[in-house]
């Protein structure tokens, strides 16, 4: 049985998997974070929290890196940890300094530092000659506005250090620009109360369906799991409101894109990692959009398990620990799995969920959620804003995503009155 660390976590739905994936490995985690209360206030299951299974609950300042690793050396001896990771992409450098200091499985910091950062990946794919968008970086509006006409609009706007399609919008314009810019300037401290970088990505707006290639890399070997379709909103905000696995691809589509994903993570310099790829097919052929060195977010992981068997969760642990993973897939009785999200049409405080109780007789519901009455909602500006969502599985290639789509758009979501007379 391995011990591993795990340091901190998305509050979402990777701080239950990922302690699942544990233990039903074999193996057992001690969690270490600034802030114990940033999980408990948004438990993603009834009763206890499952980061709350760990056989020690550390506090330490994870934001400090030099001070953590440090402080994780000295635990070392008492301890014992065999590996560790994270699920939540600002802890991801911090993790693999953590691996290479006390001599742990991981991937090269270096690399890992420049995956997580969007800047640093577009320059390192672009020196390898890999497809991607025509892009520009600055770190002032005037810069931005220079840049912005030297690439020419439509554009898309990222800053380069957040996650979950937070500020990255799409630009027509030079009153647009300024608008994102300046309300990318009003958030200077990530939710983890890190100090954000001012540098700010100008991206070619890419078109075409956008999917995402989950790979895992161990011992400098790379193998493609499979390949998820994605679905966005329009602009100016990119959100995503559903995927379905596998994509419903043509073979010689697939091929290109999964050869694409794993000369990015080569290009990157991963190794002993799980990575989740995302791709535009464009019409002048596939053009990679980011790398990330960690699991698939937004219950990907769990379309993975429902169609191949394959637990990409419990892959991550398996590789922090030096494990060789079995990838083989396995035959669950499902052809394809699809999740769709509640999205909020305004900010507002939630009266009822219309619609939701038929979701537990419905055949292909596999899990679904819904917030609770008297939950306030925000506007929709990323992935951080869903009010639930429904999963479905079929034993029909391609089928999944428009019965997850059909009973989404069935869920009625009704507002407090007094907040729509406000």
């Amino acid at each position: 049985m391995g011990h591993l660390l795990l340091v901190e976590s998305w509050v979402g739905a990777m701080s239950s998997l990922l302690p699942r994936g544990i233990r039903e490995t074999g193996h057992r985690f001690s969690f270490v974070t600034r802030d114990l209360h940033h999980y408990l206030r948004s438990s993603p299951v009834a009763g206890t929290h499952p980061l709350l299974g760990a056989d020690n609950v550390l506090t330490a300042e994870t934001n400090d890196v030099d001070g953590l690793v440090e402080h994780l050396a000295r635990l070392q001896p008492v301890l014992g940890f065999d590996g560790v990771l994270t699920s939540c992409d600002y802890y991801l450098p911090a993790v693999a300094s953590v691996a290479e200091r006390l001599g742990l499985p991981g991937a090269p910091p270096d690399s890992v530092r420049r995956a997580c950062s969007k800047d640093r990946t577009r320059r390192a794919l672009r020196e390898a000659g890999l497809p991607g968008p025509a892009f520009a970086l600055a770190d002032t509006t005037t810069g931005l506005q220079e840049a912005a006409e030297a690439l020419g609009y439509p554009l898309v706007l990222k800053p380069v250090d957040l996650c979950a399609g937070m500020f990255v919008s799409r630009v027509d314009d030079p009153e647009q620009l300024r608008e994102a810019h300046r309300a990318l300037l009003e958030f200077p401290v990530n939710a983890r109360g890190q100090r954000r970088d001012p540098l700010v990505l100008l991206e070619e707006l890419l078109t075409g369906p956008e999917v995402s290639v989950e790979t895992v890399t161990a011992r400098g070997r790379t193998t493609v799991v499979g390949v998820t379709d994605k679905s966005v909103t329009g602009a100016p905000r990119f959100v995503e409101n559903g995927h379905m696995f596998p994509a419903d691809l043509d073979p010689a589509v697939r091929a290109e894109v999964a050869g694409a994903a794993v000369a990015a993570v080569e290009a990157l310099g991963l190794d002993n990692v799980v990575a989740h790829t995302e791709i535009k097919i464009t019409p002048d052929g596939p053009r990679l959009v980011e790398v990330n060195p960690r699991p698939a977010g937004n219950r990907i992981t769990e379309l993975v398990r429902r169609v191949t068997g394959i637990d990409l969760a419990a892959v991550a642990a398996q590789v922090a620990l030096g494990e060789e993973p079995e990838l083989a897939p396995v035959d669950t009785g499902a052809a394809s799995a699809a999740v769709a999200f509640l999205l909020p049409e305004r900010a507002g405080v939630i009266r009822e969920v219309r619609g939701a109780d038929e979701l537990d007789r419905h055949p292909d519901v596999v899990e679904w959620t819904v917030k609770p009455a008297g939950r306030r909602t925000a506007a929709l500006t990323s992935n951080n804003q869903y009010l639930g969502h429904v999963m479905t599985t079929s034993a029909e290639p391609g089928a999944a995503r428009g019965r997850a789509e059909s009973l989404i758009a069935g869920l009625d979501v009704r507002y407090d009155a007094a907040e729509v007379a406000a």
